[in-house]
């Protein structure tokens, strides 16, 4: 017989589509044979309304979103062709567009902003070719507010026909200068000027669209004009941007085709989770880095967690899992400008938060907050752990935990977190007044494993009291509750809690096996007094 085999041939096809990493245009995608997740059904039921304001955070297409509406307004029929929006547009009727977007770059100055209004303007006008009418001195001396209306006016009166108005980043020249509170007033009252036109020019405008990561004050940015519909919390539109499980799963199948029903489930658990009150979504950034290289990463996370949103919650005292024991109202989410931003908002309108669930109270909706996924979960409190640690020291010795989890070497782990919380610098105890609390000490634990990937649980309910925190893995369930003991303070109380509490009872039927973990910090030494574990029988 012959040793020469013939090569295995696999039955499976290759993708006959390109991966649109990277791509914002919707001509592009429709034109060069990129993979496509229609959403024109949304979006038509989106410019049904007139005025549109919508919150995402970075990287969610929101971008793309506006190009395929102002494609749809522009009447490019051939570019639709067998999405829903094909056979469910009037395409007999264009509209004139003016794009306006500010993605781009970074403007530390008034004169740096408007210069960039006056040039995007300019780009409209000769797209349109009409000439810039308000004034014939230069540029710079002419009003943006005044400039801007012109334009709408014209347009309206060359075709005949209203005018539609997107607005891309609306918020970025803001956002880019939080930590300069004063240049970010000038940026705000600089935009403000721009958006207060559309309010007044509403007899020429068919369909006015703003977006941005941010949920700015009405009354600060946006006065007077009070009729933007915002669609950010709206189960309608939660999904129009992002995709679906089922649009991954469908539209991708031929690059899933590879992937194994483990990494499958995976996927979902690293990458989805993202929710506005409506159908969960991946982030698309995620899912199209994750089909090219097949390999976990967080991707989206690695593009940039802004300083300014760990500075601010290690400057409240903000522990990583403290936003998911709350409740919180739309006015909450909202509580956003400059001067005045709360850490929960930031943390849900940049992303890192996400509604889990929603619940009436008293004829209002509240939020039940979480991380979207184990993407962010992990990636948070990894960040966080490196303000702790700024050395980086923590991941030598965390990389061990698992490890000794596994093998339930309790003596080792409590090595280990002894060692982990006596690396942390006396000076950032003594800057901190957070360190001489509890909630302190829980926070830190939290981060430790959380950043690892670990199931954990903080403060979870049962009928006679709350878990500080607990972890499930390796068919474990581990318990534990931290106590700041003094000399006034009885020692072992930690564990003596657990089991006064009867914490365990709520896993006994789980068939896993259950150990109760009370760890005790010294307040004067700042390090681990006692670990005492014991096993559930």
């Amino acid at each position: 017989m012959s040793d020469n085999k013939q090569p295995h041939l696999s039955t499976k096809s290759k993708p006959s589509k390109k991966l649109p990493i990277g791509i914002q245009t919707f001509a592009t995608l429709r034109n060069d044979n990129f993979y496509y997740v229609d959403k024109t059904k949304h979006i038509l039921q989106l410019v049904e309304y007139h005025y549109i304001f919508l919150s995402r955070p970075r990287r969610f297409g929101k971008s793309l979103t506006l190009d395929t509406i102002a494609e749809l307004f522009a009447g490019n029929k051939e570019l639709f062709t067998g999405l829903y929006a094909e056979n469910n547009w009037d395409w007999d009727t264009t509209y004139p567009v003016i794009r306006l977007g500010f993605a781009e770059g970074i403007m530390s100055d008034k004169q740096a902003l408007y210069s960039e209004i006056h040039s995007q303007l300019s780009i409209n006008e000769q797209k349109y070719a009409i000439a810039n009418t308000v004034t014939n001195t230069t540029e710079k001396d002419v009003s943006i507010s005044n400039r801007f209306r012109q334009l709408i006016r014209t347009l309206y009166e060359k075709y005949q026909q209203k005018v539609v108005i997107l607005i891309d980043e609306y918020d970025k020249p803001i956002l880019d200068n939080l930590t300069k509170p004063d240049i970010a007033l000038i940026m705000r009252d600089g935009l403000r000027d721009l958006y207060s036109v559309i309010k007044g020019q509403d007899a020429h405008i068919r369909f006015a669209m703003l977006t941005g990561v941010s949920k700015f004050s009405k009354v600060n940015l946006f006065s007077g004009l009070n009729n933007l519909l915002d669609i950010t919390i709206d189960e309608k539109f939660s999904a129009l941007c992002g995709y679906t499980q089922n649009e991954l799963e469908t539209i991708f199948a031929p690059e899933l085709e590879t992937v194994s029903d483990e990494d499958k489930a995976k996927i979902k658990v690293w990458y989805n989770g993202y929710n506005w009150t409506g159908e969960s979504v991946y982030n698309p950034f995620d899912i199209l880095l994750y089909l090219n290289a097949k390999v976990f990463r967080p991707y989206w996370f690695e593009t940039g967690t802004p300083t300014f949103l760990i500075d601010k919650m290690m400057e409240e005292g903000i522990s990583s899992y403290e936003p998911t024991q709350q409740l919180a109202d739309d006015q909450l989410l909202s509580s956003f400008d400059v001067g005045d931003i709360s850490p929960i908002a930031l943390m849900f309108q940049t992303g890192y938060l996400t509604i889990k669930a929603t619940k009436i109270l008293v004829d209002s909706p509240y939020y039940q907050l979480n991380y979207p996924n184990k993407e962010i979960r992990q990636s948070l409190n990894q960040t966080l752990l490196m303000r702790y640690l700024p050395n980086n020291n923590y991941k030598s010795q965390q990389v061990r935990l698992v490890p000794l989890l596994i093998a339930n070497d309790f003596d080792a782990i409590h090595e280990l977190i002894n060692a982990f919380f006596s690396s942390i610098p006396h000076d950032w105890h003594r800057n901190n007044n957070i360190a001489h609390f509890e909630g302190y000490w829980a926070s830190v634990f939290y981060a430790y494993f959380a950043s690892l990937g670990l199931q954990v649980l903080v403060e979870d309910s049962t009928n006679r009291g709350r878990m500080d925190m607990t972890v499930d893995f390796n068919e474990c369930i581990y318990i534990f509750e931290f106590k700041v003991i003094e000399q006034s303070k009885k020692p072992n109380s930690a564990l003596e809690q657990i089991k006064d509490k009867g914490y365990a009872d709520k896993y006994r039927m789980q068939g896993k096996a259950i150990y109760l973990i009370g760890v005790e910090f010294s307040e004067s030494s700042r390090e681990v007094a006692d670990f005492m574990v014991e096993e559930v029988v």
